[in-house]
């Protein structure tokens, strides 16, 4: 049986003629005009992410892709009142938080917190691990947006609760998940020759629409799933609403510091735990913790809002910063190097206190 310091082997055929890799980064290096294309491969050895040139199978996605709103930093049209279209966001966000609620607790959708113990024989938390900040690379190389990310690593957790799966389909499952995540959540989705493409063509046309289809019957067919970035997205909007002192501006350093915060909690295999509404509270309590410490994160307000009490978020908070201060992962360079772009206000170099005051984890009397 390996253990969890078996890592992934990346298959770089079409570098070999570059430079080592990294020792220190476990990357391989790139020329100053090549684009990067990351290759995940054979889950059996020691190994890192890796990275190799782009080719043309990609140009129709460039050609088809159409104007959109991004929305991970979106500048917006002078001729909307953002005011108002935020006051219309929030006179329902209430209760679509409420209904994403009741659809986070229903036991098919939720992944066993031990699957790794109970189901899986060749599979170890630290190849999962790998996969997800791999993950992580594929959607910034196909500009993915972070839903379709949550929710391929939210299928990839509940296929693998009831399914014994051999680590070389490991990554088959990855991109299998991704495809179908992207056709849910994408205008423009990359197309089944660009996922085997992206893993260097270890894997045919043939086996990735084949483990698509052994995806969405397990989903029933039914792929919509209440992630921690669903759940941000509200709570956000809820907690701005609150009080004037809680408000959490778009495209502020406090928002993408939660941000930075739920998707580091994708590559840890013990969040799976926490429901991921618990998730997105916990990322917004560190997230303010960091920005202002000496101020308590979770006033009366944030505790009314979210439906969560100090006590309730503890122990996903004190998870959720040890992965901020780089305790818990030994994988995490795809996510620290996305979020560490100016566009997200180089968040993941923001680092809160190491310790969190125990008075702030003590509940406020209505």
């Amino acid at each position: 049986m390996d253990t969890d310091e078996n890592r992934v082997n990346i298959i770089n055929r079409a570098s070999r003629k570059r430079s080592v890799p990294d020792a220190n980064h476990h990357v391989f290096k790139q020329t100053s005009s090549a684009k990067k294309r990351v290759v995940l491969g054979d889950l059996t050895n020691c190994g890192s992410v890796g990275s190799i040139q782009s080719s043309d199978s990609r140009k129709h996605l460039k050609q088809a892709k159409i104007e959109r709103v991004d929305e991970e930093c979106v500048e917006s049209d002078a001729s909307i009142s953002f005011e108002s279209v935020h006051n219309d966001r929030l006179l329902y966000a209430p209760l679509i938080y409420q209904h994403l609620h009741s659809l986070e607790i229903e036991e098919k959708r939720r992944p066993l917190p031990d699957y790794m113990e109970r189901i899986q024989k060749d599979i170890t938390v630290g190849m999962r691990e790998i996969l997800v900040d791999w993950l992580v690379e594929v959607a910034e190389e196909y500009k993915l947006v972070s839903d379709t990310l949550f929710l391929a690593v939210s299928y990839i957790d509940r296929f693998l609760s009831s399914h014994n799966l051999k680590r070389n389909k490991l990554q088959l499952l990855g991109v299998s998940s991704m495809l179908v995540a992207s056709k849910f959540e994408e205008v423009s989705p990359p197309h089944v020759e660009d996922y085997c493409y992206i893993t260097d063509n270890t894997y045919t046309k043939e086996e990735v629409v084949q483990m698509e289809k052994d995806l969405l019957k397990f989903l029933e067919m039914e792929p919509s799933n209440p992630t921690p970035k669903t759940f941000l997205r509200y709570k956000c909007e809820l907690c701005s609403d609150a009080t004037q002192e809680d408000v959490m501006p778009s495209c502020s350093a406090l928002e993408f510091l939660s941000w930075f915060l739920v998707e580091l909690s994708l590559l840890d295999y013990s969040c799976l735990r926490f429901l991921p509404s618990m998730v997105a509270a916990s990322a917004v309590f560190i997230a303010k913790f960091t920005i202002q410490p000496e101020k308590h994160p979770w006033g009366l307000s944030m505790q009314r809002y979210s439906g969560y009490k100090p006590c309730e978020l503890k122990d996903c908070v004190l998870a959720i910063h040890d992965l901020q201060l780089s305790r818990r992962l030994s994988s995490s360079r795809a996510i620290r190097e996305k979020f560490s772009h100016q566009k997200f206000k180089c968040v993941a170099a923001l680092l809160s206190p190491s310790e969190i005051p125990v008075s702030y984890f003590e509940d406020f009397d209505e």
